[in-house]
């Protein structure tokens, strides 16, 4: 076997590092947007191959078990097709004039950064070595989001660094706190940290220190994942940074984070003296769907459209996830890789169309059927998969939700319907006038490559009409972990 998991894990770790270091110093931005997919395809293929090879007992450190094989496989494959999709974006704002190369260098040093962080902290069996991967992600994006020094773009920056770092604070003390419930069962050292040592001494930890913990960790994550009312980075980041940024933070950033959020409701789960942490998620996730969904109606730039899109999945994965369950938690799981996909996918179109029209404004943006039919009707099946209808798979993952709530809390099913509704009106109202009205603005060719989000939208596809059975065995496994 040429692979075990410890090499597989320590490549998963490695090659962005060594890669960030490479780009920091090369001057060519061909050269560097190929290595920087060469270093994203590499760490791809080592994570796929953590699913053929035997795993090892966790170690203090890392680890891999079966639900974050998941997170760390959707994780590469996203930052994979996304850095081949950023290699023609980017050489584009270089012709322009929007960076320069050395700009051009610190972007793809830190996109490997970024990425490298957020692999760290899905394979952390230490959750103070998860927080620092995760805030090491979280502070790579605030300086990827000004990288255009305008001041839109430092503003936007300076908002998500402060929102940051509130969130960085509360998220720090529910990790001390979770520290603090095992330091009389655990004992003092790095046990004290080890989740896979935390989550068998649970019980026995004291129930009040590990709710107002879970509290502290829900927060202070939620910030990230960007739950109202902790979502007003998001937006504004979207906005104002470059579009695979957008593209990333939608797409992996925010999942990472409710993965952190999961790690300490399984802690929770398994202490029967605290309460049930099923309902503070619920209502996070209720009021992101519905307050997101209203929203959407009064947006006038595109990105920030999408970006309040993202606010409603999450709010609809984190209600999944709180709701519990196998099929609720099967549901979650779904969702979280569909709504990955196409989001990332629906801005890679988005990253083409600001480009070839020069803004981002939805007024000055109209007819792409007409101007750019490939572009046009690409994102108007990406429109159709994000708001679930079928065939797509988000349609067969919010059929779980939805299904599932009406089975076992019928009266909640009436604001995620609705909410649900809203967002669809929403997506449809501004799509209208962006796909089918007069068209208006540059009519120029794009040159660029439509293969990453064309696979995107594929995929997303074959999930709605098909889903392989091994597949599906696997997620079930992974609900069941869940609780």
């Amino acid at each position: 076997m040429i692979f075990s998991a410890s090499t597989s894990i320590a490549l998963v770790l490695v090659i962005p590092v060594v890669a960030a270091a490479v780009l920091a110093l090369l001057p060519d931005y061909r050269l560097s947007s190929r290595l920087n997919m060469l270093a994203s395809g590499l760490t791809f293929a080592a994570s796929l191959s953590l699913f053929f090879v035997a795993r090892p007992a966790p170690g203090q450190y890392l680890f891999v078990d079966d639900l974050n094989v998941v997170f760390i496989v959707l994780n590469t494959f996203v930052g994979f097709t996304t850095s081949v999709f950023s290699a023609s974006y980017i050489g584009h704002e270089l012709e322009t004039g929007r960076l320069t190369p050395t700009y051009l260098r610190f972007y793809h040093a830190m996109y490997q950064v970024m990425m490298g962080g957020m692999n760290l902290a899905l394979t952390a069996n230490n959750i103070g070595l998860m927080w620092v991967g995760i805030e090491l992600a979280t502070l790579t994006t605030v300086l990827m989001v000004g990288i255009y020094r305008t001041h839109e773009a430092l503003e936007a920056a300076w908002k998500y660094f402060i929102l940051g770092s509130v969130g960085i604070g509360l998220a720090l003390f529910g990790t001390i706190l979770v520290y603090m419930a095992a330091l009389p069962v655990v004992g003092e050292g790095v046990d004290g940290m080890v989740w896979t040592v935390l989550v068998t001494q649970a019980s026995h930890f004291d129930p009040a220190l590990i709710n107002v913990a879970f509290v502290f960790l829900l927060l202070g994550y939620g910030t990230k994942v960007g739950l109202a009312p902790l979502h007003a980075w998001l937006p504004d980041a979207h906005a104002e940074g470059p579009t695979p940024i957008s593209a990333v933070l939608s797409g992996l950033l925010l999942n990472v984070a409710l993965y952190a959020v999961l790690r300490f409701k399984i802690l929770l789960a398994a202490n029967l003296g605290s309460v049930a942490p099923g309902p503070l998620m619920m209502t996070l996730g209720l009021v992101s769907l519905v307050f997101a969904a209203l929203m959407l109606y009064r947006r006038r730039d595109i990105k920030r459209l999408f970006a309040y899109s993202s606010i409603e999945h999450m709010g609809i994965i984190t209600f999944a996830f709180g709701m519990g369950g196998p099929v609720a938690n099967f549901a979650g799981l779904l969702h979280m890789a569909m709504h990955s996909l196409t989001k990332s996918g629906i801005f890679f179109a988005v990253g083409h169309v600001t480009q070839i029209k020069g803004t981002q404004k939805i007024a000055e943006i109209r007819g792409l059927t007409q101007t750019h039919p490939w572009l046009g009707w690409s994102l108007v099946i990406g429109v159709v998969a994000i708001a679930g209808l079928p065939p797509f798979g988000v349609f067969m993952s919010e059929f779980l939700v939805v299904s599932s709530t009406f089975a076992r809390e019928p009266w909640l099913a009436i604001p995620l319907v609705l909410g649900i509704v809203l967002a669809l009106g929403a997506l449809f109202y501004h799509l209208n006038g962006i796909a089918f009205s007069d068209p208006t603005g540059s009519t120029a060719p794009s040159d660029a490559s439509y293969v990453p989000m064309i696979v995107h939208f594929g995929l997303v596809l074959v999930a709605g009409v098909f889903l392989p059975p091994t597949l599906v065995v696997w997620f079930r496994h992974v609900a069941e972990i869940l609780g």
